[in-house]
């Protein structure tokens, strides 16, 4: 198996955020993201940002972490026990949009990526992630765009993908007390390790750069949709 490179993951992560960022508050005209930067005391740390009362954005949250550790939690091992103890990092972006035009749907994103090293033995890593979207209204040409643009990130890595993680997606977020989905879904993965790291990372950035392309034209066709005080209720 090809070497994980922790660091080169974090510089793509990091630039994400940076793009997303630039991306909404171009969207919004009017607010900017307020970063707080943190560190972890076992180590690592993360830069949170957040936009509040914009124009378009009631409120949204962009978040970068890198976050180290000595040896993982019971709970993190109870589907891996041969991680048991290792060493471990873990690092992700992860966002949550808010409208104030109930025309525009909220949507959530983040891609991940988990490296451990075990005590005696190689180092195990993987990827995670995706994006869905939540309608206050649903539209079609927003649903088609979203999932055609779900399919071309997936589709250069296998035509399997996009159905595979579409259906993950659709059960992850599905709502049995309402006995319906939440929104119109998307794609969501995870322990995704295949082809090597460079192939698996590459998967990876293909879902993190296609999340822009998804949601922003459906913001600008939206954001100055007539609504009333009833609708946003």
């Amino acid at each position: 198996m090809q070497t994980a490179q922790p660091e080169k993951v974090r510089a793509y992560l990091l630039d994400l955020q940076d793009r997303i960022c630039h991306t909404l508050e171009t969207e919004d005209g009017k607010a900017t993201f307020l970063e707080e930067s943190w560190e972890r005391a076992e180590g690592g740390g993360g830069r949170s940002r957040v936009m509040t009362e914009g124009a378009v954005f009631e409120k949204a949250g962009i978040n970068f972490s890198d976050v180290q550790g000595s040896h993982l939690p019971a709970s993190a091992t109870a589907t891996r026990p041969q991680l048991a103890g290792a060493r471990f990092r873990a690092m992700g972006v992860s966002l949550v949009v808010h409208p104030h035009n109930p025309h525009v749907p909220t949507t959530h994103m983040n891609v991940r990526f988990f490296y451990a090293e075990p005590k005696d033995a190689d180092p195990i890593w993987w990827f995670g992630g995706g994006f869905d979207l939540t309608p206050y209204y649903g539209q079609r040409a927003d649903a088609i765009h979203w999932h055609q643009t779900a399919r071309a990130a997936c589709q250069p890595f296998g035509e399997e993908l996009y159905p595979k993680f579409k259906q993950i997606c659709d059960e992850y977020f599905y709502l049995p007390h309402r006995d319906e989905p939440r929104g119109i879904g998307g794609i969501f993965f995870d322990d995704y390790a295949e082809g090597g790291f460079e192939k698996a990372f590459a998967f990876m950035q293909s879902v993190g750069d296609h999340f822009v392309s998804a949601y922003q034209p459906i913001v600008a066709r939206r954001k100055s949709a007539p609504h009333s005080e009833h609708e946003r209720q």
